[in-house]
């Protein structure tokens, strides 16, 4: 089923495209993955245009090719892109070979629709041989043609005190948080679409292609309505504590079931958990993951929601947060704060040594209290932290106190 109509327009700019440029000229292969329709192909094939051979694996002619002649595939002295690779993973292997016979930069270029390394079909990982990146949903900044995430890596490399002048000096400008919620991140519905109804449409011919095709390739579901009702109880649950336990009962599943299933959309990126900062000083804190979606329009369509919640707003900042650090050469994790007397901090960026806290609320006017978790979480780790950032949907950019910034989330996103 083809959920994608033509559009004859030029392809938007994406952030991860100087990271993969550059990823090409050291690595023999680069991996791109991430979820189906984030435009994987088309940034791929604009970055090689005529410098490469390209076969994609959605053409029946090219996986036939792929089982009874992989060198004739990847052989030869051409660089080669291979699209849709995890649709026969053992083509990982003569890829592999080709590599050890000879090993030159930016000699494969490969995409996923699913996370290679958490295949249970994928026995060759190209350890050493291959960087991985995924490409997300679209930022809002990638949707408005400016080619980037928010101002992230601003943040993490300017000093506390200089957060105030580098938002002022950005010219983004602002938007309706719950219109962005509704279109989500993927190109033809965020981009390309102008009504609710289009986009309902295009969202249910995405989530058909992923449960009758798509899901096949990672895992045989017999029972897709089964599959299908647990997508929906996730997408209720987004900002919440991962409990199998109690999702299980509310789907009626067992819950290695539901286990396998989380599995399986975490899997094809569609589903997203944030681990708990679990350094533990003087507090007893709460270590499940939380879970989240990847795309905040296609949540609100599996829910068959209209009215996007502050949990939409967080998953909106935690989608350009993943955008940044995926791109990113320094490691860096995303994780979340909460104590088992229920202070919670919505995001803590730990990277080069140090951790941001970062609050969201979906509030215009953001209060003193508002800043009370950011607060007790700088107190529990000293040192170690920046300045926290409590981002809301106002105007007001200002100190709330000393160490916590308040600034309307388009600032940064």
């Amino acid at each position: 089923m083809d959920i994608i109509h033509g559009v004859n327009t030029l392809p938007l700019p994406r952030h991860m495209q100087p990271a993969l440029t550059q990823r090409l000229r050291v690595m023999p292969a680069v991996v791109v993955t991430g979820a189906r329709q984030t435009g994987k192909s088309t940034l791929v094939q604009v970055l090689t245009s005529g410098e490469r051979r390209f076969h994609s694996l959605d053409d029946l002619d090219v996986v036939e090719m792929a089982r009874r002649d992989p060198e004739a595939l990847v052989g030869g002295s051409t660089p080669v892109t291979l699209d849709e690779v995890q649709r026969e993973p053992d083509l990982l292997l003569a890829v592999k070979r080709a590599i050890d016979r000879r090993r030159r930069a930016g000699q494969f270029l490969l995409t996923g629709s699913a996370n290679l390394l958490l295949m249970r079909g994928v026995s060759e990982s190209l350890a050493g041989r291959a960087s991985y990146l995924t490409l997300w949903p679209m930022t809002r900044r990638e949707q408005r043609r400016l080619g980037r995430c928010g101002l992230w890596e601003d943040l993490v490399t300017a000093k506390d005190g200089e957060w105030l002048d580098r938002f002022r000096a950005d010219s983004a400008g602002p938007e309706d948080w719950r219109s962005l919620a509704r279109r989500g991140g993927f190109p033809t519905p965020a981009v390309h679409m102008t009504t609710a109804a289009e986009r309902a449409v295009w969202f249910e011919g995405y989530v058909r292609t992923y449960l009758e095709r798509d899901l096949q390739t990672l895992s045989s579901i017999a029972a897709l309505p089964d599959f299908r009702r647990l997508m929906r109880a996730a997408c209720f649950r987004l900002g919440q504590l991962v409990n199998q336990t109690e999702l299980a009962r509310d789907v009626a599943l067992p819950q290695p079931t539901v286990h396998r299933y989380i599995n399986l959309l975490e899997t094809s990126f569609l589903l997203v958990r944030v681990p708990a900062y679990a350094v533990n000083r003087t507090k007893r804190l709460m270590k499940s993951p939380k879970l989240y979606w990847g795309d905040t329009g296609l949540a609100l369509h599996l829910a068959g929601l209209t009215a996007p919640t502050g949990a939409h707003l967080e998953n909106l900042v935690l989608n350009d947060l993943l955008c940044w650090r995926d791109a990113r050469t320094e490691h860096s994790e995303i994780l979340y704060w909460r104590t088992a007397a229920g202070e919670e901090v919505d995001f803590v960026v730990e990277t080069g040594g140090r951790l941001l806290p970062i609050e969201v609320k979906a509030t215009t006017r953001p209060r003193l209290r508002d800043a009370a978790h950011l607060r007790s979480f700088r107190r529990e780790y000293g040192t170690t932290t920046r300045a926290g950032l409590l981002l809301h949907t106002g105007t007001a950019l200002e100190w709330l106190t000393s160490d916590v910034l308040a600034a309307p989330w388009w600032m940064v996103c």
